[in-house]
C-alpha cells in the first residue's frame, strides 16, 4: 500500500493565489478603489493556477483513499472464509467430524456438503444454517434451534434430534432420519416426504419444551 501511495506522486499543492493587497485598506478606500478600477479586480487565470493543482491534489487523495477501502474489504484474507456470518472457521465442504459447536451461535451458517459425523451441536442457534447434502451420522443436534434450517439431500440418520425444534426446516429430496431420536422434537411445517413421515411416527414421542407442541402432533401422525 505505501508504495502504491508513493507512486502517485502525492506532493503538496501550492498555496492558494495570495489576496488581493487592496483587502488591507480600510472600507472607504476600498469603496473608491472599487468604483474606480472594479474590472481590474479580477484574477486573471495564470494568477489561479495554484487553485487548480490543490483539485487536482485532492483528486489523488481522494483516489488514494477510496482504494485503499476498496482494497480492505476486497482482500480475500481479511473476509470470512466460512460460509456464514457467525465463527472463524470454514465449515462448507469440510470434514468436521466430532467437531465440537455444543451452545454456539451460529445463525445460516453455512455447512453444505460438509461431513459432521458425531459432531456435536447440542444447544447450538442454527436458525436457517444450511446442512445441504452434508453427512450428519449420528450428530448430537439434541434441545438445537434448527428453524428454517436446511437438510435438503442431508444424511441425518442415528442422530440425536431430542427436543430440537425443526419448525420451517427443509427435508426435501432424500433426506434420511432413520435411526434417530426425536423424542420431544417439533417438526412443525417440515416438508417430509411421506415413507418419511410414516417412519417418524412410529417412533415420535414426547412434547418439545420451549414450543409445547407434541411431536407426533408436528409430524401429523394419526
Amino acid at each position: 500500500m505505501a508504495t502504491l501511495i508513493g507512486s502517485l506522486n502525492l506532493v503538496p499543492p501550492p498555496s492558494l493565489c495570495p489576496l488581493p493587497s487592496i483587502v488591507r485598506h480600510n472600507s472607504s478606500k476600498w469603496r473608491r478603489f472599487l468604483s474606480a478600477s472594479a474590472p481590474r479586480t479580477s484574477l486573471s487565470p495564470p494568477q489561479c493556477s495554484s487553485v487548480a493543482e490543490l483539485g487536482e491534489g485532492l483528486g489523488r487523495v481522494s483516489a488514494v483513499a477510496l482504494l485503499a477501502a476498496s482494497l480492505f474489504f476486497t482482500d480475500p484474507a481479511l473476509a470470512f472464509k466460512g460460509g456464514g456470518p457467525y465463527g472463524s472457521e470454514v465449515t462448507r465442504g469440510q470434514d468436521l467430524t466430532g467437531k465440537d459447536f455444543s451452545g454456539k451461535t451460529l445463525i445460516k451458517q453455512d455447512f453444505k456438503t460438509s461431513i459432521l459425523r458425531q459432531a456435536n451441536f447440542k444447544g447450538a442457534k442454527l436458525l436457517g444454517a444450511s446442512f445441504f447434502d452434508a453427512d450428519l451420522t449420528g450428530a448430537d443436534l439434541s434441545d438445537a434451534d434448527l428453524r428454517g434450517a436446511d437438510f435438503s439431500l442431508a444424511n441425518v440418520t442415528k442422530a440425536n434430534l431430542s427436543n430440537a425444534n425443526l419448525e420451517g426446516a427443509l427435508a426435501t429430496g432424500n433426506t434420511s432420519f432413520r435411526g434417530s431420536t426425536i423424542n420431544g422434537a417439533d417438526f412443525t411445517d417440515v416438508p417430509l416426504r411421506e415413507d418419511q413421515r410414516e417412519y417418524l411416527c412410529k417412533v415420535a414421542d414426547g412434547v418439545n419444551p420451549v414450543t409445547g407442541n407434541s411431536t407426533r402432533d408436528t409430524l401429523l401422525c394419526n
